[in-house]
């Protein structure tokens, strides 16, 4: 793919230089994206034992879908602090931080002696996730070869095995007990923390300091706040999907977890094989459109489907969730001149807001109107993502023009 540079130096692409392979990395980039893994298995960790923890804690469905909410309305916010304090204490003390952050509160979740107090320490675990996150695309993008494009492909299949493994892991501890998962998570937390700390050589600070109104100025420009926009509905039905169904599949733990881990392939094969040719195919925006419009007939397919039909489709999403996450994390990156670390927090402050509002409102609806109800508001809100794509194309036409 051609840089951002290089487009605007030329004029236009070079064709045939599109992307580098995304796998041949210094360790530092592997150190990172191993950490990476990790942070997202917290994603999708509690998605097995959701049942588990509503029966072990004497919760109801959406009283455990907080978990989910608390956690992703944490990590929005603080989104908008990130670059504010990497740009202070650099990359990797920001990384280590989230780090340590996420150990203790994901010990502290496993120790958890009512749901309130459980809601509460995955709110602390999405601070930690938050600084995590956001600085581990900037760090990977940053020491990696091959450029931008690159490193976003290794970082999004990073996002599809920690989510694939995420299930798995919850499923394979959960059977045992509902705490195990989250004490697990934090040992691998730990020993992502001791990579980064030995393998990960501190990148330099950024010459000009990321001010805290950054991020929210950023989204001022039309192109970032188009895509944040459709993020954010488009992660309303993504987290319809992932925090819901556990509720509706009526299965062991280790049933919801075989479910959701052949999801997560889809999702991680989608993100890393599919969505690059693709995208290189019919361009970003193009395939936005077909990604959220798949994402709409599943959706509509699982509202009125029966149990074994639930499944098999609750599985294919994966396909348009991984094209969605990679190509909406690339757009971000790209459609505006603002600093990537900016960029992808105001975009991220805006698409976690979905993820902090679907879970207990398609709860709320599936246990008080009808389980159907919060399947066809995801549909729903795919189309009103793939609408503002319409409306506000004018403002995307760099993210196929520096193809």
């Amino acid at each position: 793919m051609s840089t951002r540079a290089d487009t605007e130096l030329s004029g236009s692409p070079s064709p045939g230089s599109f992307r580098a392979s995304p796998w041949r990395q210094p360790r530092a980039v592997w150190a990172t994206a191993f950490a990476a893994v990790v942070a997202f298995v917290g994603i999708g960790l509690v998605d097995p034992i959701l049942p588990s923890i509503a029966q072990g804690l004497a919760a109801s469905p959406s009283q455990v879908s907080l978990l989910f909410t608390s956690y992703f309305l944490v990590t929005a916010v603080a989104m908008l602090v990130t670059g504010f304090v990497s740009s202070r204490i650099g990359g990797k003390a920001t990384l280590l931080v989230g780090l340590a952050i996420v150990v203790v509160f994901a010990a502290l979740s496993g120790s958890s002696q009512s749901v309130g107090e459980l809601i509460g320490f995955r709110a602390g675990w999405g601070l930690g996730n938050a600084l995590f996150v956001a600085t581990a695309l900037a760090v990977i993008v940053g020491a990696s070869s091959g450029g931008a494009s690159a490193a976003i492909v290794l970082y999004e299949a990073a996002l599809g095995v920690g989510i694939a493994s995420g299930p798995l892991l919850g499923a394979l501890l959960g059977g045992w007990h509902w705490r195990m998962p989250f004490f697990g998570t934090a040992a691998l937390m730990a020993a992502g923390f001791v990579s980064i700390l030995v393998l990960l050589t501190a990148p330099p600070r950024p010459a000009t300091r990321t001010r805290l109104s950054d991020p929210l100025r950023a989204l001022a420009h039309g192109g970032l706040a188009t895509t944040s926009v459709t993020a954010l509905f488009y992660n309303f039905a993504f987290f319809t999907v992932l925090a819901f169904t556990p509720f509706v599949l009526g299965m062991s733990p280790y049933g919801i977890g075989a479910v959701f881990f052949a999801w997560g392939v889809l999702v991680a094969v989608s993100s890393v094989v599919v969505a690059p040719r693709v995208q290189r195919r019919i361009g970003t925006v193009a395939t936005l459109h077909l990604a959220l419009g798949l994402l709409l007939v599943l959706q509509v397919a699982i509202a009125l489907g029966g149990r074994v039909e639930v499944v098999v489709f609750v599985v294919l999403t994966g396909v348009p969730i991984g094209l969605n996450n990679t190509v909406f994390t690339e757009a971000a990156m790209e459609v505006s001149q603002a600093p990537r670390p900016v960029a992808s927090a105001g975009y991220n402050f805006v698409r976690w807001m979905g993820g902090a509002l679907a879970p207990f409102v398609a709860t709320e609806l599936g246990e008080k109107v009808h389980p159907s109800l919060p399947y066809l508001v995801g549909a729903l809100c795919c189309l009103a993502g793939m609408l503002v794509l319409v409306a506000r194309r004018g403002h995307l036409r760099r993210l196929d023009a520096v193809r």
